[in-house]
């Protein structure tokens, strides 16, 4: 029985989907009309959006080597999204081949491309479900058969908490993750914003889709790490939490946070 409120994705293909949108603005091959369409609508209204996420998706990869580098060998990796490679678990084990990790999204698609993906990856699950029954993610078995919470784990929640209203308690959600995770644990975490642009128009774009934007300040994105320790250098913008390079100047117009927090 699904819990009251929480939706599984169905598969319509004739309205877009922010995760395919995501793939198709990142150059990836599984999207449909109705998601380019969308893509190009968003980056009309707001020109960087392509940059911005890139620079969530190159955000996402150097989070994965900080924490496996901290020393953690277990990700539970929220909204994940289609598979681009390189994925998290490839990334991870990069650094530490013994790394586990349990995607989890809502949209059968995702889990259709993921499970192809994974079919030959040991240690790695895909589980269909619904980040807002974030109890009924922790309780699911295919989790607990990879994860152990006796032992530290990093969350994900990279571009998810912007597609959920604040009915939906996102709060609850962060802070839930956070109860359950024990001391040396990780929170990953990136959100979009207006703070640096009025982005009416990009939020018009997702309206049609099959999940809305829902921007929040500074204040509101660094609340979700209540509990964790921010790592240097905080909440920042994402192409500026410990880039590889300098990033060129359009990029400080890139509206999404970033941040790594850890539990003591």
């Amino acid at each position: 029985m699904t819990p009251e409120g929480i939706r599984y994705e169905e598969i319509d293909v004739s309205k877009p989907h922010p995760a395919r949108i995501y793939d198709y603005l990142l150059g990836g091959k599984d999207n449909y009309e109705a998601d380019r369409r969308a893509g190009e609508e968003l980056v009309a209204a707001a020109p960087e959006a392509r940059i911005g996420l890139r620079a969530n998706r190159a955000f996402l990869q150097r989070a994965v080597r900080h924490v496996v580098g901290a020393g953690v060998r277990q990700v539970l990796d929220l909204g994940t999204g289609l598979p681009t490679s390189p994925n998290v678990h490839e990334t991870a084990r990069e650094t530490a081949p013994d790394t586990r990790v349990v995607y989890v999204d809502n949209d059968p698609i995702v889990r259709a491309h993921a499970d192809a993906l994974l079919s030959d990856s040991g240690g790695t699950r895909i589980v269909l479900a619904d980040v807002r029954d974030v109890q009924g993610i922790l309780d699911h078995p295919d989790v607990r058969g990879v994860l152990d919470f006796d032992r530290p784990v990093a969350v994900f929640l990279v571009a998810v908490l912007h597609f959920l209203t604040d009915a939906d308690e996102p709060g609850r959600i962060a802070a839930t993750l956070r109860d359950a995770l024990p001391a040396g644990s990780y929170l990953v975490l990136s959100h979009a914003t207006g703070d640096f642009a009025d982005r009416t128009d990009a939020q018009a774009v997702y309206k049609k889709a099959t999940a809305g934007l829902n921007l929040r300040t500074y204040a509101e994105v660094e609340a979700f790490f209540d509990g964790f320790g921010l790592v240097e250098p905080g909440l920042v913008q994402v192409p500026f939490w410990r880039p590889d390079t300098e990033p060129p100047a359009p990029y400080r117009e890139v509206g999404i946070y970033g941040g790594v927090g850890r539990k003591d």
